[in-house]
């Protein structure tokens, strides 16, 4: 028998009447059934990348314990120490890729398109995955290759200096993925509406901002999903709009999404968030090296050890970045996205255009706009939609008294 592409089949294992039950009230700009069916996605998702954790912890355990980390990193001691470790990241991915393919083409493929959001055929996601596989493994190469000389020039204190290090990488990223690696999967073309580049050029200058250009990204070619972003720094920043957002969205709405892109850089959130990452990775860092030398005396002895413990490192980072830093980095984070949607509404000529915006993109990317207090704790980077409506609504309401 073939799957429902129903998303209230009772096979979801989700009681409907209970969810609708807890949503007795809900914003009017909100679709109640989309909201509905926002939440079984949401929870779906959820389960989707539970199971992909604990399918990524499996791997790298019998990685490690079963031997074969050990005999790849020192199958050929007589070569450089250089090709071992190339040979050993191309292999390491490559396993890792193979062993959670099926994983990745149901939640990537087969669940987008149950819920009718993926236009992809499996051929286009196949060639996404190849070349988003050969991306990874040229940045492992770079940030794998820097951590392992690190730690052999360094010992005592590469804790310190890669921390130090990664700060400084993630800001050359952050400029050179807009031009460097996004293009690689989407074409960008620049957008031909005088009308609406000059509306952005607007709300940029408000914010002291210019930009490389407006471009229009074809995300349709892979999903239904909306989205927009201003990405990069410096010469590299330019305003992206997703083909999918420009056709249902107002010129009034965009200013709105791109208004709050701008709050971003107004209020120096992504240097905020440079400043704020760097104890935490130092930190990380070092408990790192603190329990590997406890638990794993050989550590730090040779590259060849190492390479051999790298599943061990990556189990450990993750572990130690989840339960640090989740729900502080999550509230963080949503205090900017808060910041950035009051300067949104304080700098656009329609602040109506905001809740529309707002509630549009929920509804037609089935975002849930009411979690659970602790799903929202966890897992949201953002305030819920529920509650951007309301701030919003707070806001004309205060400005109207005055």
């Amino acid at each position: 028998m073939g799957h429902s592409d129903n998303p209230f089949d009772s096979t979801s294992g989700i009681d409907i009447n209970k969810v609708t039950n807890e949503m007795t009230e809900i914003h009017l700009l909100l679709d109640r059934e989309k909201q509905l069916q926002a939440k079984l996605y949401e929870k779906e998702k959820r389960l989707l990348g539970l199971v992909s954790m604990l399918l990524s912890l499996v791997i790298l355990l019998t990685f490690y314990y079963s031997g074969f980390s050990g005999w790849l990193a020192n199958f050929s001691p007589g070569h450089s120490i250089i090709l071992t470790f190339l040979i050993y990241v191309v292999i390491f991915n490559l396993v890792f890729a193979l062993l959670s393919f099926p994983l990745h083409f149901y939640s990537g493929y087969l669940h987008e398109h149950k819920w009718k959001f993926s236009n992809q055929t499996v051929k286009s996601w196949l060639w996404e995955r190849v070349k988003s596989f050969l991306v990874s493994l040229v940045i492992a190469f770079i940030l794998l290759g820097l951590l392992f000389w690190i730690m052999a020039s360094y010992p005592r204190l590469w804790w310190l200096i890669a921390g130090l290090t990664m700060g400084v990488v993630s800001v050359i990223f952050a400029t050179l993925i807009p031009v460097v690696i996004l293009p690689l999967f989407n074409k960008y073309t620049p957008i031909e509406n005088p009308e609406l580049t000059s509306a952005l050029e607007v709300i940029l200058s408000g914010g002291g901002l210019k930009s490389s250009g407006f471009f229009k990204e074809d995300m349709s070619k892979q999903t239904k999903k909306e989205n927009a972003f201003l990405a990069g720094l410096g010469k590299t920043r330019r305003v992206v709009l997703g083909d999918n957002l420009m056709d249902n969205m107002s010129i009034p709405e965009i200013e709105s999404i791109i208004a709050h892109e701008v709050g971003h850089y107004k209020f120096k959130h992504i240097w905020k968030g440079v400043a704020i990452g760097l104890p935490q990775q130092l930190l990380i860092f070092f408990l790192l090296d603190l329990i590997m030398r406890t638990f794993f005396p050989e550590f730090l002895s040779s590259t060849r050890v190492n390479l051999t413990l790298l599943p061990m490192m990556a189990i450990l980072a993750g572990i130690l970045s989840d339960l640090l830093f989740t729900v502080m980095s999550n509230a963080i984070s949503r205090h900017f996205e808060a910041q950035s949607d009051r300067y949104a509404l304080e700098n656009i000529n329609n602040p109506n255009s905001f809740l529309t915006a707002l509630a549009g993109l929920a509804d037609r990317n089935l975002s849930n706009a009411y979690p659970s207090w602790w799903v929202k704790l966890l897992y949201y980077s953002h305030p819920p939609i529920g509650e951007r409506l309301q701030m919003a609504e707070n806001f004309q309401r205060k400005v109207a008294k005055e």
